[in-house]
């Protein structure tokens, strides 16, 4: 056999290195996770605020990037349905909505909504005192999510046809503008917006969560191909979201006060609403999680507000409490 010439070895040699070279790069890379944020008060929000969640996860080697904010859950969703997002929050609501469309995700973070962080809400000289003033009556709400949620369950809840009522289907932010002008008699929603229309909007709180018998939970989510790729993050993710959970049920006056500022130095009153609406424990998804979901699915199925009715165990993981 003929002997390699010494530079062939050396090319051979500085070949190897180089390949090495691109896979220890490679390896060091860092993952990226991208982040979408809602416009409103959330654990996520807080730790976007204050760096916690990249200084955890940097000994991951797992860099964060934040998309937003969004206006409401439905973009978001679409947004990770569409691959430009790894992980977001929202209602369990729209959550339902989503899956029962295909979208790949999965609920990893479960925060029970308040009674008065969301209900239907009126103008303060209006004469609507109470559901059965709402025939008629045109009701700004989101498509599928937590405002025609509420709008549902509250006609149902008093025995009114729901075809009586007009739902005027309207995004966070135009509906925002359609109630402060008067373009709509009421208001379906949730906070931020139903401080706002409150303490803003001249707003009147007609019916809050807890009285229309409301089972809508806050929630966090991942893609279902990030969460198996990479479920030791979620984890990481979850235990932040839960410390920052923590410190806000002990400081609710603090937190509103972070989530006022965000929302564009909204004043004191705004903030204590907030912070005292708003800072529910934050929970893994366990098996009462799962059935409260799966009971808004079914509902929306017998509603036809929704064309599919999913299985809301195929879409969570129990990550188990940081707590």
């Amino acid at each position: 056999m003929k002997a390699s010439s010494p530079s062939a070895i050396a090319l051979f040699a500085s070949l190897g290195l180089s390949a090495w070279l691109l896979c220890a790069n490679a390896q060091a890379e860092p993952l990226e996770l991208r982040i979408g944020y809602l416009r409103g008060p959330s654990d996520l929000s807080l730790v976007r605020d204050t760096g916690e969640l990249e200084k955890e996860l940097a000994g991951l080697a797992v860099k964060v990037r934040w998309l937003g904010p969004f206006p409401a859950a439905a973009p978001a969703y679409e947004a990770l349905n569409g691959g430009s997002l790894d992980l977001t929050s929202g209602s369990s609501t729209a959550f339902v909505t989503a899956i029962a469309g295909g979208m790949p995700m999965s609920m990893f973070g479960y925060q029970p909504m308040p009674a008065n962080g969301e209900g239907i809400v009126v103008k303060d000289q209006a004469p609507i005192h109470s559901l059965a003033d709402l025939p008629g009556k045109t009701v700004a709400v989101n498509r599928g999510g937590t405002g025609e949620y509420l709008l549902s369950r509250a006609l149902e809840t008093a025995g009114i046809d729901e075809g009586s009522v007009h739902k005027q289907y309207l995004s966070p932010t135009d509906s925002s503008s359609a109630f402060a002008s008067g373009h709509v008699d009421a208001w379906a929603t949730w906070d931020p917006y139903l401080a706002l229309a409150q303490n803003n909007y001249g707003g009147r709180l007609l019916i809050n969560g807890q009285q229309l018998g409301s089972e809508n939970a806050a929630g966090y989510f991942i893609r279902q191909d990030f969460l198996a790729a990479h479920p030791q993050v979620v984890k990481a993710v979850l235990e932040v979201l839960q410390r920052s959970n923590r410190w806000a049920r002990e400081h609710p006056l603090e937190a509103g006060r972070i989530w006022a500022r965000q929302m564009g130095n909204q004043g004191e009153e705004v903030a204590r609403q907030l912070g005292a609406t708003n800072t529910s424990p934050l929970l893994a998804v366990g098996a009462q999680q799962v059935e409260q979901i799966q009971h808004i699915a079914d509902w929306y199925w017998r509603k036809q507000i929704i064309r599919q009715q999913p299985v809301i165990l195929e879409h969570v993981v129990d990550l188990g409490n940081a707590e």
